[in-house]
């Protein structure tokens, strides 16, 4: 059976959620081989096999924390070029795209960005993509080379699978590019004890409709009694009223959680193209012309300075 590269998203050997759902869209199409770098990687093996991998490729070295992406990219090209896969399955946050591009640029073949699913089909891999505020749902495949392929979080349920998960070092050497950008400092982001925006299983987010900073922590506040990450508008970055880090849209970051609540926005096509793919979508806005209305699965006409709070209230007393 064909394999299909993996690369794996981790954090000193704790892995990510889309890393998962990579290996579960992964075993659809071939078997998943597993590629682990940095500090931690070969950590990862024993959650990978439990989860498909048939064999996990791991490499460590200091280059790998101490400079940009080229480094991970020599290395996911030793990996392909010691697998030769049937395909190359890359996280879409944005170091995974610029690693996938890169990596195609250097393989010289087609890649497929923000998939939703793969599928198999004559020796090659299909990937569905969603378009035009998820109104088409398109499928394409490389006509060149071995497909890349980047996949939107949340596009597939964790499936445990266990598997031998043989763990093999793997040889990379690195270019004379890999030393070009150096990393000079890092600051940790301070936790809120909420999920990561771009892997949230659900999504509460605020825009202009909010009116303020200080009235984000109704957003919050619902977020927190669901269990979900915390979104904004463009609208309500650009007005200083929430971090950048937090911002759902063409512009910030995409989205594809099984529940979005759009509150107090109005459904620009620049937001709608950071959440046209979550399962499920909410609106609550005051205007019933609104044109986030014309994506929504339920929409609420509104105050949401009235709803809000109601919903936050009905979903703790459910809880409790």
């Amino acid at each position: 059976m064909a394999e299909v590269l993996v690369y794996v998203d981790h954090a000193d050997g704790a892995v990510r959620k889309p890393t998962l759902e990579l290996l579960t869209l992964a075993r659809r199409v071939g078997e998943p081989v597993a590629v682990a770098l940095g500090n931690g990687a070969a950590d990862t093996a024993a959650v990978l096999a439990e989860h498909g991998a048939v064999k996990v490729l791991t490499a460590d070295a200091p280059e790998f924390a101490d400079y940009l992406v080229v480094p991970k990219v020599d290395a996911l090209q030793a990996a392909y070029e010691a697998v030769s896969p049937v395909a190359v399955l890359v996280p879409s946050s944005a170091e995974g795209k610029e690693i996938a591009a890169r990596l195609a640029v250097r393989i010289g073949s087609g890649i497929i960005t923000d998939a939703v699913d793969l599928e198999a089909a004559d020796g090659g891999v299909v990937a569905s993509q969603s378009a035009f505020a998820a109104s088409y749902t398109t499928k394409s495949r490389v006509s060149k080379g071995t497909a890349v392929i980047t996949v939107k979080p949340n596009s597939a349920a964790v499936e445990a699978a266990p598997a031998a998960g043989a763990v093999e070092a793997l040889a990379v050497s690195f270019s004379p590019l890999a030393t070009g950008t150096k990393v000079t400092g890092r600051t940790p982001r301070e936790s809120t004890g909420r999920p990561e925006l771009t892997e949230a299983a659900i999504v509460v987010s605020g825009g202009r409709g909010v009116n303020g900073a200080d009235n984000f922590h109704l957003i919050e506040s619902l977020a927190d009694s669901l269990g979900a990450a915390v979104g904004a508008s463009r609208a309500a970055v650009d007005a200083g009223w929430y971090p950048h880090s937090n911002q759902v849209g063409q512009t910030g970051k995409s989205v594809s959680p099984q529940l979005y609540i759009a509150s107090g926005i109005s459904g620009a096509i620049q937001h709608r193209a950071g959440m046209q793919t979550s399962k499920t979508i909410v609106a609550i806005n005051k205007d019933a012309e609104a044109p986030i209305f014309d994506l929504a699965d339920y929409g609420v006409v509104g105050d949401l300075f009235d709803v809000v709070p109601a919903l936050t209230e009905e979903v703790n007393t459910r809880k409790g």
